[in-house]
């Protein structure tokens, strides 16, 4: 008994240094290593802030910092504007196919964004369908989509549901006592909504606004897609990276640089904020769902099933695109339908749909073992170096992905590990940038798992690790397999950091979509597109499938 034991202390300890080996290894090294070489003359190599002050000593590199503030608080703001008047409707009333309408909600943003911005140039794009149809019927030019504009249009409609997700969750957890008390002093309707409902979700509309902000702030493709010389700092820093015309990457790692202090400033206000604004509440009365008078339902609906529809058309266009006819190349579309662009697709391109399942499902499976152990790492057996795994999983959550490609290029570039070009490098920057999702929901989940249960497995003589596996993971299952599923979701559609780090052999579908788009061969990027559809939805369906009420919340 005492080896057993002596055994499973040695388990958990080897299991914490293990895990902050990995941390150390291939986040915190990597990231030195360009926090370094942002402040080292590539001419004379020494110490040097040139590269800092080139960037805030011209308009040209600083205004694209700008551009990419102006895009994130516009859409944050748009996201919220959006996202939280239909939370409320959707929590307080009667909605017709409700899990329906919250699976097309989800569905919405679960593509790529560039794939967004994409669709919405084949639909408003100077020779787009709306755009000619409307120029035809009613000789009317519409405004130009490219620039601010359409970037706007593009993460508001992908990334509205964020915000949907996490006040439908508060929303759950406010007393229904509060209105009634409320409605008894005559506040009701749009008052009650702004004066009682918003500062009770507000901890969580500060929270999705982060999430939308970081999303906004370092998306890639969209400004690159749909920009039309509106610059950010992501495509700078691929640029810079790895452009064209000429590579600086001493000057795209000062940039990234900048990009993590800006982002850990914005975050860390954030938690401030939420921070202050943060009490605990427990909904002893569940809100009850009502119905609206008839002119009210019709709002309602409208307006729902009205913002679904704007979000999800640039998919369904893209379907049926994938179904007409093109010429040779794939690049003309003619009149009819066939099956060409898929039959091109898997006869040129079916690696990439194989390179998606396997390097995101390996990358998946790591995060899944690794987001159990550090769960339990930080709510059950509590210390400094558990303390710092923690927090060293919440980085991810503020570095964008072209600074993650770029870190593991820099610090894997060598003899002694060389992973650049492998689909090891591709799992490992999938693993940083998405195990944050499965470690949190773990954590949610094993807090509310009383101790006490651990305790009465280990007094009936099973071991900490038999308790773990037989007892304390099926009891997480709901919490893991909702991040899980999350993680499943962004890894399929990731870009930012795979447009930098994939090989020929290791090209998934989403670098395949990015690279057909450019090709111009719009007949196999919708088939690619819609195929990566078909991943998302499955996965959707498989989670309402398993999940307790069929219902996803934050």
């Amino acid at each position: 008994m005492v080896r057993q034991r002596k055994w499973q202390h040695d388990f958990w300890f080897v299991a914490s240094f293990a895990i902050l080996g990995l941390y150390l290894l291939f986040m915190v090294y990597p990231l030195s290593t360009v926090v370094r070489q942002s402040v080292v003359d590539e001419t004379t190599g020494r110490f040097s802030l040139r590269y800092m002050r080139q960037f805030f000593s011209q308009p040209y590199y600083y205004r694209t910092l700008l551009n990419s503030f102006k895009v994130a608080i516009t859409t944050g703001f748009a996201a919220v504007i959006v996202g939280t008047p239909l939370a409320y409707l959707y929590t307080m009333y009667e909605v017709r196919g409700r899990k329906t309408l919250q699976l097309l909600i989800i569905l919405s943003s679960m593509s790529a964004p560039f794939i967004g911005a994409y669709a919405w140039i084949l639909l408003l794009g100077r020779a787009g369908a709306i755009t000619k149809f409307i120029q035809t019927t009613f000789g009317y030019t519409i405004p130009n989509i490219y620039g601010f504009s359409g970037i706007l249009l593009v993460l508001t409609t992908k990334l509205f549901p964020l915000v949907f997700l996490y006040v439908s969750g508060a929303l759950k957890n406010v007393d229904n006592s509060l209105l009634e008390a409320s409605a008894n002093m005559g506040c009701t309707g749009v008052k009650r909504f702004f004066t009682v409902v918003l500062p009770l979700c507000m901890p969580s509309i500060l929270a999705a606004s982060l999430m939308v902000f970081m999303r906004a702030l370092a998306d890639f493709g969209t400004p690159l897609m749909i920009g039309e010389g509106y610059m950010t700092f992501p495509v700078i820093i691929y640029n810079q990276y790895i452009g064209e015309v000429g590579t600086n990457q001493n000057f795209a790692s000062a940039i990234s640089v900048i990009a993590i202090i800006i982002t850990l400033c914005f975050f860390l206000v954030q938690r401030y904020l939420s921070n202050r604004h943060s009490f605990s509440m427990s909904a002893m009365h569940s809100l009850e769902r009502k119905k609206a008078s008839a002119v009210g339902n019709f709002f309602i609906h409208l307006y729902a099933y009205g913002v679904v529809a704007i979000s999800l058309l640039p998919q369904v266009y893209l379907i049926f695109l994938s179904f007409r006819k093109t010429s040779t190349a794939g690049i003309v579309f003619l009149e009819g339908y066939s099956l060409k662009s898929y039959q091109q697709v898997f006869s040129n391109m079916g690696g990439s749909i194989w390179n998606t399942i396997r390097i995101c499902g390996i990358a998946l499976f790591i995060i899944i073992v690794l987001a159990i152990l550090i769960s339990y790492l930080v709510v059950r057996r509590r210390n400094i170096t558990n303390a710092i795994i923690d927090s060293l999983s919440m980085i991810p959550y503020i570095i964008p992905g072209a600074v993650v490609g770029i870190s593991l290029i820099t610090s894997f570039n060598n003899p002694y590990l060389p992973l650049v070009g492998t689909a090891t490098i591709m799992i490992v920057s999938m693993v940083i940038r998405r195990i944050p999702y499965t470690i949190r929901s773990s954590v949610a989940i094993l807090s509310q798992i009383p101790l006490s249960i651990d305790e009465a497995a280990e007094s009936l003589g099973a071991g900490k690790i038999k308790t773990l596996v037989q007892i304390t993971v099926p009891m997480m299952l709901n919490g893991i397999f909702a991040g899980a599923i999350m993680s499943w979701v962004t890894l399929i559609t990731e870009l930012s950091s795979s447009i930098l780090l994939y090989s020929f052999r290791t090209q998934t579908l989403n670098v395949a979509i990015y690279t057909m788009v450019a090709k111009g061969a719009d007949g196999r990027a919708c088939a690619l597109s819609t195929i990566l559809m078909l991943f998302t939805v499955a996965s959707l369906l498989l989670f309402n499938k398993f999940s307790k009420d069929g219902e996803i919340m934050l």
